[in-house]
């Protein structure tokens, strides 16, 4: 089975939040003093989650990545991530984390079934990571990363969100780890989700982070799988690793777009800046999976083709990103 949008676009990617607790407070992500807690009555249990994602493989649906907040904060992660890796269909699970809990949590990750990991890390600098993370001690997501290569975790994907005059000094030292470790870089186009209106001038476009790689590299093309993000990716020549650009602002890849995003509190949407998105607890109640199963393809044919946020006279309302899974 396919699912197919309105635009010809097969949707084959979920995002899929567990939780909207953190135990950072990135910058980009959450204004300083946090976000207001969903409850527990708000949040989905694993057996819904379970549900909506096992519908959504049903129908189409090959690769979900888990995500929160930060997954790995929620209680009995481990078993619903298993759970999970078993329904039939499932091509690719994956779980994006901040790498705090990973030292601990890495062999339990990889017999649960998780694949690969997109670990987020915005510096290399002690001092720059504790300033972006509010708090945060790069040394433990340093181990994290280890310790999970240790236990057979493939190469990971590192993300970096450059900001400018914050940590865009630091791209070419993020492409100095591919030189030496198998690692995926991600730089991140800067999006304005907290509603900070000099967000232009944080967002480093992604043709300037290609030039300066260019200047002092090599760099050659590398192509994306199927069930791959939004990446347009490169690597050094020679690198063991590789680099990727997502172009979120100034160069949007709507008319690529493959995923559909499922929040902790169960609303679906099939854009990050569409909007308050589809409630699916309504559904959920009603113990119809079939039911279930058709409000996700009607969801994926409302899907929109492109986002507006960089449109002209067009305002992004604020909200924090670990509310909808980044």
């Amino acid at each position: 089975m396919s699912l197919i949008d309105t635009y010809g676009r097969r949707i084959n990617y979920l995002r899929l939040s567990v939780t909207d607790r953190c135990n950072l407070r990135c910058s980009y992500c959450m204004p300083e003093e946090g976000v207001e807690k969903l409850s527990h009555c708000e949040m989905l249990s694993y057996e819904d989650l379970l549900r909506i994602s096992a519908e959504a493989v049903a129908a189409g649906i090959e690769k979900i990545r888990v995500t929160g907040g930060e997954p790995l904060v929620r209680k009995g992660i481990l078993g619903f991530l298993a759970e999970l890796a078993a329904l039939p269909g499932l091509k690719e699970l994956v779980l994006t984390t901040n790498g705090l809990l990973l030292k601990e949590m890495a062999q339990g990750l990889r017999d649960a079934g998780v694949q690969r990991l997109n670990v987020s890390l915005d510096s290399l600098k002690p001092e720059t990571f504790a300033a972006i993370t509010r708090g945060g001690e790069l040394q433990r997501v340093l181990d994290g990363l280890e310790e999970a290569e240790r236990v057979g975790f493939p190469p990971h994907k590192i993300n970096v969100v450059v900001m400018r005059g914050v940590n865009d000094d630091e791209i070419l030292d993020f492409v100095a780890l591919t030189l030496k470790r198998p690692y995926a870089v991600r730089f991140i186009e800067y999006m304005p989700t907290c509603g900070d209106a000099d967000w232009r001038d944080l967002t480093v476009p992604g043709a300037e982070i290609r030039e300066r790689i260019a200047r002092e590299y090599t760099i050659e093309e590398s192509t994306n799988s199927e069930r791959s993000g939004p990446s347009k990716n490169f690597r050094v020549q020679g690198a063991p690793g590789s680099l990727g650009i997502i172009t979120a602002m100034t160069g949007h890849f709507c008319d690529g777009c493959n995923r559909l995003r499922v929040t902790a509190s169960g609303v679906a949407k099939g854009c990050l800046f569409s909007g308050a998105g589809v409630d699916l607890k309504p559904v959920l109640a009603t113990g119809d999976d079939g039911l279930l199963r058709t409000e996700i393809r009607r969801i994926v044919a409302a899907k929109p083709g492109r986002h507006e946020v960089t449109d002209e006279g067009v305002e992004t309302k604020p909200f924090a990103m670990s509310r909808v899974g980044g």
